[in-house]
């Protein structure tokens, strides 16, 4: 089977949870808040990641090393997911994944400070596309800007700083060990902060669940997307990735009778438009040979 088609299959399925996932989520937001949520899929998680390691005999891949850098990766991660799971609960899914497409270019703005990559003319006209992208999407002097607008901003931001402090993991740590702490960090973080109030909500016969797809759809959907990277490049994957939006507007309408505003359409495609120009940047400066020291 060709590598590109396989690739769209995969996207399909990262699609398909992502989506499964958001649904879930507000399918549970009336009965478990954000850091019940976080702390019950981590749990399933868990189970999930321990059940590989073990029968894949990789738990001496996992150690303390760099657990400093595995822990700003996961409060960055974890109040992304957080955000991102208060942000389907009250506002349309389809402008939810429209500002979560962004994190991307959040990255692009992250990567000189932690990561000492510079920004480039192409990669700056990408970042102010996006930012329009953004403007279209929220309309910040049309209409009011709610918490659940926010809250997915904001849920894009902690996505690019988790992205950020893997590619940092990635060049020493394997990938059970950042997923084993990614779970496990972030079971804690979700039972701390749950229950912090003297209360936290049991899963009951209702959400438990729609719980355990969150957890099982969280780690399909990376691995998926995952999958797919590796068989074709970025920039065949965007568009199809992109294809979640329209996906989840019509899942919006169907379920809970979303109206898809026009506003989401336009600024979505900007922000796709400027990740496929990021992308594109990065390929060209990917082919450029490496100059010897001291040549022009």
């Amino acid at each position: 089977m060709n590598p590109i088609f396989r690739a769209a299959l995969w996207m399909l399925g990262a699609i398909t949870c992502f989506s499964t996932m958001a649904v879930a989520g507000r399918e549970v937001s009336l009965d478990h808040d954000t850091f019940e949520v976080m702390f019950y899929r981590s749990c399933v998680g868990i189970l999930i990641v321990v059940s590989v390691v073990t029968a894949t005999r990789r738990w001496g891949e996992i150690g303390p090393a760099q657990l400093g850098l595995h822990f700003v990766r996961n409060v960055s991660h974890f109040t992304g997911q957080n955000l991102w799971f208060y942000a389907v609960g009250v506002i349309p899914l389809a402008q939810v994944f429209a500002l979560e497409f962004t994190a991307p270019l959040w990255v692009l703005l992250m990567s000189p400070i932690f990561l000492g990559e510079r920004i480039t003319p192409p990669r700056a006209f990408a970042a102010f596309v996006g930012f329009v992208g953004i403007l279209v999407v929220t309309r910040p002097f049309a209409v009011e800007l709610g918490p659940g607008v926010l809250a997915a901003l904001g849920a894009a931001i902690g996505f690019a700083g988790s992205a950020v402090f893997t590619r940092k993991l990635t060049r020493t740590q394997t990938l059970a060990c950042i997923l084993f702490f990614l779970t496990t960090m972030q079971a804690v973080f979700g039972l701390v902060l749950a229950t912090v109030d003297g209360e936290m909500a049991l899963p009951s016969a209702q959400s438990a669940p729609w719980l355990v797809i969150i957890g099982i759809a969280g780690l399909a959907a990376h691995f998926c997307l995952t999958t797919a990277l590796k068989l074709a490049p970025a920039t065949v994957i965007m568009p199809v990735d992109f294809a979640r939006l329209p996906v989840i507007a019509l899942i919006g309408w169907v379920l809970y009778q979303e109206r898809l505003e026009l506003a989401v359409i336009l600024g979505g495609a900007l922000i796709l438009t400027a990740n496929w120009i990021n992308i594109r940047a990065s390929v060209r400066e990917a082919r450029v040979p490496a100059r010897a020291p001291g040549l022009p």
